[in-house]
């Protein structure tokens, strides 16, 4: 088994336990009323985790400037929009500059799995988005030479170069499915 097995393993048994345990009380209370549609935390859980699924499958996907396809390769935004898309049929714009301007912005210390996180990479601002996926790590597309990987938000490089974060699949947001 691989590095990128074990960690696409953890990833997911995290957030299904996550999603669980959420779900544990509504689960009580739901069987004991009539059927319901599912809550917006449900909603919002299973949508993180086909985010998280399809981001990680991803992963060893050469970089390449302009790039939105696994097959000729990714920019960050190109992986970010082909993630949404195939997730959850959701279209986002080109640019990491234009993603950052959708969705909820957020606070890094309320960031969750499914959220953007930005970074000044080109010494302007929101420059590079990734996935957030948990425990401070995000699956991004980097710079030329690079592959699709996952990465710490603790690393000095990305530290100082956060810029913030955006929640797509905010309160109330209906996303396609496919």
């Amino acid at each position: 088994m691989n590095f990128k097995h074990i960690v696409f393993g953890f990833v997911c048994s995290s957030l299904l336990l996550a999603t669980a345990a959420a779900g544990a009380g509504e689960q009580a209370a739901a069987e004991q009323a009539s059927p319901r549609p599912a809550s917006l935390l449900e909603r919002y859980t299973a949508n993180a985790q086909e985010l998280a699924i399809h981001a990680l499958s991803q992963i060893g996907i050469r970089y390449r400037h302009g790039g939105e396809s696994p097959d000729t390769g990714f920019d960050c935004s190109g992986l970010v929009r082909h993630v949404f898309r195939e997730a959850l049929g959701l279209g986002l714009p080109r640019t990491a500059r234009a993603i950052s301007q959708t969705g909820e912005s957020i606070r890094a210390d309320e960031l969750q799995p499914g959220d953007l996180v930005f970074f000044n990479t080109l010494r302007r601002g929101f420059s590079h988005v990734g996935i957030y996926l948990g425990e401070h790590r995000f699956v991004h597309a980097p710079s030329s030479g690079g592959k699709v990987r996952i990465e710490s938000m603790r690393q000095s490089y990305w530290a100082k170069r956060f810029n913030g974060a955006r929640r797509i699949l905010a309160a109330g947001t209906e996303v396609a499915q496919n």
